[in-house]
């Protein structure tokens, strides 16, 4: 009797093993098994919130379990990223963001609570090109003339920006070290209030995403002077890129989905496929149409490619200009 038990025991250890063994990646075939939440570490309403909700709805509709978007805001997006690369590894916590807690902070906070390069890169949802648009009695119609103008007023010359270390920011600081200018910064909390503030005067220039500033472009409240993106575009054929006179200067703004730490990744690379399927239909089409934002089809490989390049441009950016935040 005893000797059968014995018999029978290794037999019952080795098939818990393999049971246990085959779990987790039963588990990540399986997924998403219940709700997932997207950590937004930007406020509601904003470019980065709007989007995630977009891609949130796809996802439940695709998968038919809930997904939530949650606005933990604060410390240009720390404390979103904090959260999301302290959580489960398991796909069901994710973060949304704009380029600072993934491309930027590292070079500009001295010491962050996160490793920005251990979040697994899941997704860029859309990219949105930045405009130099500059307040609408500016003497000035184009970059050349501006650069002028900004030489002969060195120091005179005020760009508002959605806050210290903010893509806007940095754009401006890149557009000094590239044009040997020397303007003067005024940092906002967010992109309403400086936009308020260039239409009424108050600041001389701004970079900022295109889908914020274009509604006071058409009222001709501000003027859009140059876009910052590689080529001009499309629907905006009249307008000339910064590059055409400041060669290389390139600028996006782009909102991006990231897992915590050692995610799996095929849990990543389904996330990565869903989500270029549902921006592929012609419903996300058109809504980010009228946001004048692009959808992105870059892999997950592509996208860690991607990060890092805007870290080396952004990081050397912020080294040259001596910007730190604490």
């Amino acid at each position: 009797m005893k000797a059968r038990n014995f018999a029978v025991l290794p037999i019952a250890i080795a098939a818990i093993a393999t049971t246990s063994a085959a779990s987790p990646a039963a588990a990540q075939s399986d997924y998403p098994t219940h709700a997932i939440t997207i950590i937004c570490n930007f406020p509601a309403g904003g470019g980065v919130d709007v989007t995630s909700r977009l891609i949130a709805d796809g996802l439940q509709k695709k998968w038919g379990h809930p997904v939530i978007v949650e606005n933990r805001t604060g410390a240009g997006g720390n404390i979103g990223a904090e959260a999301v690369a302290v959580s489960p590894a398991d796909g069901y916590t994710l973060l949304s963001t704009a380029p600072g807690p993934l491309a930027i902070n590292a070079a500009l906070y001295e010491k962050l609570s996160y490793d920005p390069s251990a979040l697994e890169p899941v997704a860029v949802m859309a990219f949105s090109a930045n405009v130099l648009a500059v307040r609408a009695d500016l003497p000035v119609k184009t970059v050349a003339e501006l650069i002028a103008y900004a030489k002969a007023n060195a120091g005179k010359v005020t760009f508002a920006s959605q806050g210290n270390g903010a893509t806007s920011h940095l754009t401006a600081a890149l557009f000094e070290q590239r044009t040997g200018t020397q303007l003067t910064h005024v940092p906002y909390r967010g992109t309403a209030p400086a936009l308020n503030d260039l239409a009424g005067g108050h600041d001389d220039m701004m970079f900022v995403d295109l889908g914020s500033v274009l509604p006071l472009h058409l009222a001709g409240n501000v003027r859009i002077i140059a876009v910052a993106s590689k080529e001009r575009l499309p629907d905006f054929p009249d307008i000339p890129a910064v590059d055409e006179t400041v060669p290389n200067f390139v600028s996006s703004t782009w909102y991006a989905l990231a897992a915590p730490p050692k995610t799996p990744a095929a849990v990543v690379e389904k996330l990565n496929q869903a989500i270029t399927e549902i921006e592929a239909s012609p419903d996300i089409q058109a809504r980010y149409q009228t946001q004048h934002v692009t959808s992105s089809k870059l892999d997950t490989k592509e996208m860690a490619d991607f990060i890092k390049s805007e870290s080396t441009l952004w990081g050397g950016v912020i080294r040259a200009a001596h910007i730190t935040l604490d």
